[in-house]
């Protein structure tokens, strides 16, 4: 596997494949060339749209910045596309059925909620990242469960994989969380429906870079 295609941590960017590719892929670029650092075309499909065309056009454009694209849920459709990983919204019933079937090697990430069993469960079964949803109240989020800063403390304490927090995040919050050891953030219209994708998406990897070089502030 590529060393790109490795999760370290960062902005992490979620599309919403509802969006025209002519509104989403000029946004994208903005936020590549700024930096983030992962790619997730969000399960929110319209029933009219090629899946094979969108997920080409988002992951020929994501590689050319070396940034993996990940589909959620979805994981049958990395048999014949360029896609990187699936990010699931639950553990998989049969996750060695999935790993046999797609023969080749992927990329792994899950949502956590407050139940700290799905950080072991990912932990154990070599996933990639776990991203904690949702920080705060948000529309974009409301299927998650409002996960509390002390839940993500304790899946620091416990697991050495990458820890992404999501939902409800802004410019005025991130700061609070970066206490708790995360190492990235997952946006969707905080990057893709401002005004300037490339200025917010450096702001936000600013925090972390920051926060590395300031651990104890």
């Amino acid at each position: 596997m590529n060393d790109f295609k490795k999760i370290r941590g960062g902005v992490y960017l979620v599309i919403d494949p509802a969006w025209e590719l002519s509104f989403t892929l000029p946004r994208l670029e903005q936020a590549l060339k700024a930096g983030i650092s992962t790619v997730q075309i969000w399960d929110h499909w319209l029933p009219d749209t090629s899946k094979k065309g969108y997920i080409e056009a988002i992951t020929a454009l994501a590689h050319e910045y070396e940034v993996p694209v990940f589909i959620n849920n979805h994981w049958e459709l990395l048999k014949n596309s360029s896609l990187d990983g699936v990010h699931f919204d639950a553990p998989p019933h049969q996750l060695s059925v999935i790993q046999k079937e797609l023969v080749r090697p992927f990329l792994k990430g899950i949502t956590c909620g407050n139940d700290l069993s799905t950080v072991h469960w990912a932990t154990k079964h070599g996933f990639d990242y776990v991203s904690f949803c949702s920080m705060f109240p948000t529309s974009a989020t409301d299927s998650c469960e409002i996960v509390q800063p002390s839940t993500v403390m304790q899946a620091r304490a416990t697991t050495p994989l990458p820890i992404f927090v999501a939902g409800g995040i802004s410019l005025d919050n991130i700061a609070s969380l970066l206490p708790c050891g995360i190492d990235g953030v997952a946006l969707i219209s905080g990057i893709m429906k401002s005004d300037d994708p490339f200025t917010i998406t450096v702001q936000f990897k600013n925090h972390f870079l920051n926060h590395e070089s300031n651990p104890h502030s």
